[in-house]
Parts: structure tokens; C-alpha cells; sequence
């Protein structure tokens, strides 16, 4: 087939382009589903209890994953500033995935346990009282809110029918387990786990 005759006509060069970039996402994707390193979990890694995983809740709504990814990629800069490059073993559980591709603030792939329950408090109440620089808006109603356990059980119910192993008493005892908690200690709890599994923190 000439150039000429793909090149002059649109509907042939499409099929053409989409046939290619099919071929090339399945040479790419499909060997990955074989790979117990993509999906095995790590070692450790359990699924989220209730309260982080309300926690993680809040810290989607809240938009916080559009300015902060959750991916150290393998790249010498990234490892030295956040730490061991990210694992597809740690999110096996995570739905969705949280990788995110913008930075406006730093990553928080490996976040967990570094700074205190009160320090992440104070950021989230007041960013710049801490990090004076900070471009963070506060987040001062997750003091005043509660989170609502209600839907909690059916959350995590849904989760173990896409392979996440919650057991039946995790579920039935889901909406207790966050009855009255601040949101702000549910969203603290999900940051205070994050990257905590893997070694060489």
C-alpha cells in the first residue's frame, strides 16, 4: 500500500492508526496481567481498615489527589526527595488508583508516619502555620464534620466483589467502627498508612 493512498484518505489512515496503537497497548499491557509483581500484593499489605478507608474517602472528595500523586517513579531525583519508587503490589487494593500525574504539591506516596498526627492537623487547618510557603487551602470544616458510617459496610461489601478481601465481620462491623469520628482523624489515619509497607523508607 502506498503512502499516497493512506495519506489521502481519512477514513483508511484512522483504522490504520487505531489497529497500530491497539497492537502496540497489547504488546505493552497484556504480559503485565502475568507478573505476580503486578498483581500479588506486597507483603503486609491488608486492606484498608473502615476508618481509613472513610478517610481515603474525604481525601478524594476533597480533591486532594488532584494536586498531590501517590507515584515516586523510578528516577534517581524522585527517589532521593520521596523515597523507594513506587510498587504496583501496593495498590492492588486501591479503587481507584491514586497515582495521579501533577504535582502542584509534594507527592505523598511515602507521606505515612514521617510527620505527627498534630503536625498533619495543624496543615490541614491552617497550611501555612506550618509550611509558611504552602499554596494549600485549609480544610477547616473536616474539625466540625463527622463521618457518616451509613454507607460504610456497602463501600467495603462493593470493594471485595472487584478482589479486595474484607471479611464478613469487617463488613458488619464497619459502621460502628467510625461511628462519630471527626473526618479530619479519618482523612489523618489513610495519610498516616501511606508507604509504610516498604522497606527502605
Amino acid at each position: 500500500m502506498q503512502h499516497e493512498t493512506v495519506e489521502k484518505n481519512v477514513g483508511l489512515m484512522v483504522a490504520l492508526v487505531l489497529v497500530a496503537i491497539s497492537f502496540g497497548g497489547l504488546v505493552e499491557i497484556v504480559p503485565l496481567f502475568s507478573q505476580d509483581e503486578v498483581t500479588e500484593p506486597i507483603e503486609g499489605l491488608e486492606p484498608h481498615s473502615a476508618l481509613v478507608l472513610e478517610g481515603r474517602d474525604i481525601y478524594i472528595r476533597e480533591g486532594c489527589h488532584v494536586c498531590h500523586t501517590q507515584m515516586v517513579r523510578p528516577l534517581r531525583a524522585e527517589v532521593e526527595r520521596y523515597g523507594p519508587y513506587s510498587q504496583a503490589g501496593e495498590d492492588v487494593y486501591e479503587h481507584p488508583f491514586l497515582w495521579g500525574s501533577k504535582r502542584t504539591g509534594p507527592d505523598l506516596a511515602r507521606v505515612g508516619q514521617r510527620y505527627s498526627d498534630e503536625w498533619q492537623k495543624a496543615h490541614l487547618y491552617n497550611p501555612r502555620s506550618v509550611v509558611p510557603e504552602s499554596n494549600m487551602p485549609a480544610f477547616p470544616w473536616l474539625f466540625e464534620w463527622t463521618v457518616d458510617g451509613s454507607k460504610t459496610g456497602a463501600k467495603m461489601a462493593a470493594l471485595r466483589r472487584v478482589g479486595v478481601p474484607y471479611t464478613d465481620e469487617q463488613i458488619a462491623n464497619a459502621e460502628s467502627d467510625v461511628d462519630g469520628v471527626t473526618e479530619i482523624d479519618a482523612l489523618v489515619a489513610y495519610l498516616q498508612q501511606l508507604g509504610t509497607l516498604v522497606t527502605g523508607r
